[in-house]
This record gives C-alpha cells, sequence and structure tokens, in this order.
C-alpha cells in the first residue's frame, strides 16, 4: 500500500479529533454522525472544494502545491511535528515495499564519547529509537540492554511492554505515548521499513495502549524535556533529557539524561552511580557499552 494512503489516513485522524469549537465554526443542531468536523468544514476552512480535499484525504495520486498544504495544516491546527510529518508523508512517498536498512555502524569516536559522558546516563539510539550503545549510568538507570536479545534492544519496545519501565517511570502513560509518536515520525520519514513494520505489529499485538495511541496518528518529535522517575535503589528523580543530533550519522541521536546540580535529583544520580563504580565489563556494566555492532535488529526475528 502506497503511502498516499497514509497520508489520507493522517488527514482524516486530525480532522477527527477537531471540533466545531476548536476550529470557531458555530455549534449545528442535532447530533454528528462521526466524530470531528466533516470534509466540507475542513475544505470551507482550507479555502479548497470538498472534492478536491475528499480527494486528498482518499489519498489518491495527486499532487497539493505547497500553498494548498499549509492552508490544510493550518485548518487542522497541526502542530510543528505534526506539520513536518503530512510533509514526510508527502515527500516520501513508496511505492513498493523497501529492503531492510543496513545495519547501523557506530563510529569509534561516538564510542568514546559514550565513555566520556561517564557521571550521567547517555544513550545512542539510530532508527526506530533502536539502542546502538549505552555507557554504564544508562544500565544501571534504565536495564541492561546488552542482555537482551538483539531483537528486543528497542527503547520504544522497552517503555511500552517491560513492566520495569512502567514502574520506573512515573508519567508513564505520557513518556509511551511521546515514544510511540516518535515511532510514527520516524516511520514517515521511511516508509514501508519492514522492520519498523514488524515493531509495530509486535507492539499492537502486546498492547492495548500502543494500539490507541497508534489509532490516533500521534506524532511527537520532542528532543529534550523532563522525565520524573522512581528508581527503586535510589528514589524519585526528575531529570532533563537532550537528544543530540549527529550531522555525520542523521539517523543517530545522543540522548543525555542530567539532573539540576545540587538538587535532591543530582543526588540521587550520584548515589546510584556509586553502587556500579566497581562493576567489570563481565558483569554487562562497562562505561564503553556499545550495543548491536553487526547484529541488525530483528535478525533473528521477532
Amino acid at each position: 500500500m502506497g503511502q498516499s494512503a497514509e497520508f489520507g489516513r493522517f488527514l482524516k485522524a486530525m480532522r477527527a479529533r477537531m471540533s466545531p469549537e476548536d476550529a470557531g465554526l458555530p455549534e449545528t443542531s442535532g447530533a454528528r454522525r462521526v466524530p470531528g468536523l466533516r470534509r466540507e468544514e475542513i475544505a470551507r476552512l482550507a479555502d479548497v472544494s470538498t472534492d478536491y480535499y475528499t480527494r486528498l484525504e482518499q489519498g489518491r495520486h495527486i499532487h497539493p502545491s505547497r500553498a494548498v498544504l499549509e492552508s490544510v495544516a493550518r485548518a487542522l491546527r497541526l502542530d510543528p511535528s505534526e506539520h513536518t510529518h503530512m510533509m514526510d508523508l508527502l515527500e516520501h512517498c513508496a511505492e513498493s515495499a523497501k529492503a531492510p536498512s543496513p545495519t547501523p555502524r557506530v563510529r569509534p569516536a561516538l564510542r568514546q564519547l559514550l565513555d566520556a559522558v561517564g557521571e550521567v546516563p547517555a544513550l545512542l539510539l539510530g532508527r526506530r529509537s533502536d539502542i546502538l550503545g549505552a555507557n554504564r549510568m544508562a544500565v544501571l538507570l534504565f536495564a541492561d540492554f546488552a542482555a537482551m536479545p538483539s531483537a528486543e534492544r528497542n527503547l520504544t519496545r522497552w517503555l511500552i511492554l517491560d513492566p520495569q519501565a512502567r514502574q520506573l517511570f512515573r508519567d508513564w502513560k505520557t513518556v509511551a505515548a511521546e515514544a510511540a509518536g516518535s515511532l510514527r515520525a520516524d516511520i514517515g520519514r521511511h516508509p514501508d521499513d519492514p522492520q519498523a513494520n514488524q515493531l509495530v505489529g509486535e507492539l499492537a499485538v502486546n498492547s492495548e495502549h500502543f494500539r490507541q495511541w497508534w489509532a490516533g496518528h500521534r506524532v511527537a518529535a520532542r528532543s529534550a524535556g523532563t522525565v520524573r522517575l522512581h528508581h527503586p535503589a535510589v528514589g524519585d528523580m526528575e531529570l532533563n533529557f537532550e537528544s543530540l543530533s549527529l550531522p555525520e550519522d542523521p539517523d543517530q541521536v545522543l540522548r543525555v539524561y542530567s539532573a539540576k546540580a545540587g538538587s535532591p535529583s543530582d543526588d540521587a544520580l550520584k548515589l546510584l552511580g556509586s553502587f556500579g563504580a566497581g562493576t567489570t565489563t563481565s558483569e554487562g556494566l562497562s562505561a564503553r557499552h556499545v550495543l548491536g555492532e553487526g547484529q541488525p535488529r530483528f535478525s533473528e526475528g521477532a
């Protein structure tokens, strides 16, 4: 199925979430048969014909101008992440399934950087939020990703399916929903990715929450923020995270977590680090903890 159909489903989902009040339209008498605005209402707000908007939403192979797309985006009240996703769905339109993506390689300089970021948790993430690397503090804070089968080394999968993650994140639903939204954004940039489709299928089978989030076409692309955690060893923490893009490796992101200096969370993070200060590589907690090199995700099945 081409990406044009996915583009149409996205528009429909965005229309369904809107109310007349959201769009500044007067209330109509009587109940609406379907949730959200009608096609003709969005078309009127976007200043296009109802027939043209209908063809857009049906995923027909037409070529809307940038001005039309901007008008539709304004009518649907798309936020920046949703707007980018809509454009990705058109730009990366695919006619047929692609081959699996090549195995990501972690450059030696990035291994050294993970070593250097030793006092705070750091993850190296690839496509689909695959976990390519984790330093010792990330293992202590989250999980020993290297001990997992290669098919399970994925941050979104861990967040949504692992009970440990549900207990660790105090705002688990928010964090997990954003991870699902980030996965959708990734798929918009890389349509018909077999590994991504397999991951989505696994999550949909095993998580009712994920099925609801996915059906709503939620898109999220936060590169920074705050997470609230309750770690079984050190208690409550509030950590900031920054996701740093790597120009030399456009499909890889370095995510670093830190606490405000002198705060209780900073003290808790230092205490956590002291627990693993004497660990060795054989215990799976070495400072240089690069994962998955030469082991593509889902290469062994999921």
